[in-house]
């Protein structure tokens, strides 16, 4: 607790998030939650020599109960049961875009329908003109409440939106009118701004996948990014490359830093910092505050506050103010994927990356320096996030490793280039021959990784992985640190039978889901699957054929990785059958 106050107040403030999640309790026992944690914060006031021994213990419960009291109130209530008709007449305005579907473009927003005010997901159809920050919109639309699925193999998409305190999908229909909105705030100019800039991106003569890539890149938009582009990343391992991370800010952070203190006036370059801060802050609340970019401007904050003050900068203790900001805005962000990864990565970085480095040579020089940080750095991201990345998407590419060596070490000029390229692009400026060379360097790189995502006989999909084991991994992990430190015995003895544990929980867990037998009728879409499982293999039918690509992506692959399934087969079911006998029993396929 003397070391690391911060981050262990940190970790019992998220543990009474997780025990309010799994264990919801009452409103009348969150009141006396709550008042305990007055009456600890009272006696952490009092100076006495037992209270100080005890001190630790009590902040400890004050932010556990702290945990517990701010989800109970970050978790949505339900909003009034809505009369839902197929036709029913909605206002609305969007606050974010999201990624578009084949058929729709999709947005969140808050919509109104007679005296009732809700978050919901709009789905327009892509026919209709796009929309924007500055308008209310109103049209027919149907309104449905996502279900949770019936098995616990699929995503769960209802309570995904309800952790974003959205209860409703929106369909709207041809023929909406606009109207221009009058209360406008900052933020609703900020985001008009950058649907602005990407608007004018779409102008330029670049070509499309370079345009879709100087979106996300930059301007943290991949709502239009096509599948094909997705696949690569995912499988090349690179999806961080595109998403805006650290290293985005960090290098955005240094090239400002760097022009102030070259080109600005001697009495304003002891302030070149604090400018350089504002900047980045600005630059993020223009992309929208994603999680990665937010944990990213509180540490780099924090770290400089530190060395502007005279005092020691501590990795840990920003990861852990940068937790708390994010939580205390929102506990729910707990349970993003790209929150928990994203922190997972630095702190991999700051247990891992040091270690490795001494197995490389001295960096005496800066591209020295430059590549070997790459490499462990990237590497020990890699090795932290590995359980979570199983868990959640349960895939797996070795050829990650050698791409990120191979296309990571160019990040900071791709980095550069696309963001000057935005800049020009944003004032009106559009120079053909910077955009050619940008979009021929853009071009190269997305072919290189597109290479390295077809090297399939380094990618594993389907890999199952539970809660249990991705804690017996996550053990591996945080005990390989003594082991590249020093390499003894008695180290690798603790390595080996940590690989055994997982190995006896992974082949137990394995060998019980293959003695079971299970027959399931899945909703697709309008289309119903018939699925017999029989110990590691299951047999698939559908009726159509069409949808195979999208069944194998959402439906057999996750439903294979849960049950531990070994092989698959797939076949036709002939659309007239309504019904199935399996087994004396009668399957309704209507």
């Amino acid at each position: 607790m003397h070391k690391q106050p911060l981050l262990i107040l940190a970790v019992c403030f998220i543990l009474g998030i997780l025990f309010q999640d799994k264990i919801p309790l009452g409103e009348s026992l969150i009141d006396g939650v709550a008042v305990t944690c007055l009456i600890l914060l009272v006696l952490i006031c009092f100076h006495s020599y037992l209270l100080h021994k005890i001190k630790t213990v009590f902040l400890m419960f004050l932010l556990f109960g702290g945990g517990i009291v701010l989800h109970f109130y970050n978790t949505s209530s339900p909003v009034g049961k809505l009369l839902m008709k197929k036709h029913e007449t909605v206002s609305f305005k969007i606050s974010q875009k999201l990624n578009s579907s084949e058929k729709y473009r999709k947005y969140e927003g808050i919509a109104r329908k007679d005296s009732t005010t809700f978050n919901a997901i709009f789905y327009v159809p892509k026919n209709e003109e796009a929309l924007d920050f500055i308008h209310y919109y109103k049209a027919d639309a149907y309104i449905t409440q996502p279900k949770a699925p019936p098995y616990d193999f699929q995503f769960n998409y209802a309570q995904y939106l309800n952790r974003k305190h959205i209860r409703y999908q929106i369909y709207i229909s041809e023929g909406m009118v606009s109207a221009q909105r009058n209360d406008l705030t900052w933020a609703d100019w900020l985001k008009q701004y950058r649907l602005d800039v990407l608007n004018r991106i779409d102008e330029t003569g670049i070509s499309g996948k370079t345009k879709e890539f100087l979106k996300g890149i930059i301007l943290a938009d991949r709502t239009e990014i096509d599948a094909g582009t997705v696949r690569d990343f995912n499988r090349s391992g690179l999806v961080h490359f595109l998403a805006i991370s650290g290293t985005h800010i960090v290098v955005i952070f240094g090239m400002f830093y760097f022009f102030l203190i070259r080109f600005a006036p001697l009495q304003f370059r002891k302030y070149a910092v604090i400018f350089s801060l504002v900047f980045i802050w600005l630059f993020a609340a223009f992309i929208g505050f994603g999680n990665s970019v937010l944990r990213s401007c509180i540490m780099l904050s924090v770290y400089f506050i530190f060395v502007l003050l005279q005092r020691k900068p501590d990795l840990l203790h920003s990861l852990a103010l940068s937790a708390f900001f994010i939580l205390l805005g929102d506990t729910q962000q707990l349970f993003d994927v790209g929150f928990q990864l994203s922190f997972l990565a630095v702190l991999g970085i700051y247990w891992l990356n040091q270690p490795l480095l001494k197995y490389f040579p001295k960096q005496d020089n800066y591209i020295k320096k430059l590549l070997f940080n790459t490499i462990t750095i990237s590497l020990s991201a890699q090795l932290a996030t590995l359980p979570l990345v199983l868990y959640y998407f349960h895939q797996f590419s070795l050829i990650s490793i050698i791409a990120n060596f191979v296309i990571v070490p160019f990040s900071e000029i791709i980095i550069i280039f696309s963001f000057l390229i935005t800049v020009l692009i944003s004032f009106g400026i559009d120079f053909e021959l910077i955009n050619g060379m940008y979009d021929g360097i853009i071009e190269f790189l997305l072919k290189v990784i597109h290479w390295f995502a077809e090297v399939d006989v380094l990618f594993f999909e389907n890999i199952p992985m539970n809660e249990i084991e991705v804690m017996s991994v996550s053990l591996f992990v945080y005990l390989l640190r003594a082991a590249i430190l020093k390499f003894n015995v008695k180290n690798a003895m603790r390595l080996i039978m940590t690989a055994l544990l997982f190995l006896m929980i992974r082949s137990g867990i394995t060998a019980f889901e293959n003695r079971k037998e299970e027959i399931l009728v899945h909703q697709f879409n309008r289309n119903k699957i018939f699925s017999v499982k029989n110990g590691a293999r299951v047999c698939f039918w559908i009726s159509d054929m069409k949808n195979k690509t999208k069944i194998l992506q959402y439906l057999v692959n996750p439903y294979c990785a849960s049950r531990r399934v070994d092989h698959f087969e797939i076949k036709t079911l002939s659309p007239t059958i309504q019904k199935v006998v399996f087994r004396n029993k009668i399957y309704d396929l209507k």
